[in-house]
């Protein structure tokens, strides 16, 4: 079996710093005030990372009974201003919308979401489209496998199916099985 990792970008921005994650924790602290405000109801503070890699700006997490919101420092940094904005009001509606209604009973950026982000003030769309040139990706983990003409990667999920017989590729030019090289 051939494991190989890919990384598509070179890193060459820099994460926000001290003073600039500060600023987000307030202006995040900021919204979670406005929402107890305007729903008349005390939000709790939820912890606030830096440590969101890849192609997201932001993400609201639940495991269990904790709550916390993951923010990407390489992603902020290249639009920082914008960010501080959007990527954080867009968030803390989706912790505003999970105390309110429950995940489990709305879409993510379904009308509940959409409303709560209208009653913040805030721009309820979903992606932002900036380049994402020099923010470091995750790296993507590939085994290779072979047909009956060549050589093809496959990702890590669908090499683990095929070692628990969940799943049989096939080429798509010669359409015989793939199989792990050895």
């Amino acid at each position: 079996m051939s494991l190989t990792s890919s990384s598509t970008i070179a890193h060459c921005v820099s994460p926000i710093d001290i003073e600039q994650q500060s600023l987000v924790v307030a202006e995040t602290e900021r919204y979670m005030a406005l929402a107890a405000s305007l729903f008349e109801r005390k939000f709790d503070c939820i912890p606030v990372r830096f440590d969101l890699s890849g192609r997201a700006s932001g993400m609201y997490k639940v495991s269990g009974s904790e709550r916390w919101i993951r923010y990407n420092p390489y992603i902020f940094a290249l639009h920082f201003d914008e960010h501080l904005c959007s990527t954080v009001a867009h968030e803390v509606g989706h912790y505003v919308a999970d105390c309110l209604y429950g995940l489990t009973n709305i879409k993510p950026h379904g009308g509940e979401w959409q409303d709560i982000m209208a009653r913040l003030g805030a721009d309820a769309s979903r992606t932002f489209q900036h380049s994402l040139d020099g923010v470091p990706q995750r790296q993507h983990r590939t085994v290779m496998y072979h047909c009956a003409c060549g050589e093809h990667p496959l990702g890590i999920r669908r090499h683990n199916k095929v070692k628990r017989g969940k799943a049989v590729y096939k080429c798509r030019r010669c359409h015989s099985e793939l199989r792990p090289l050895t």
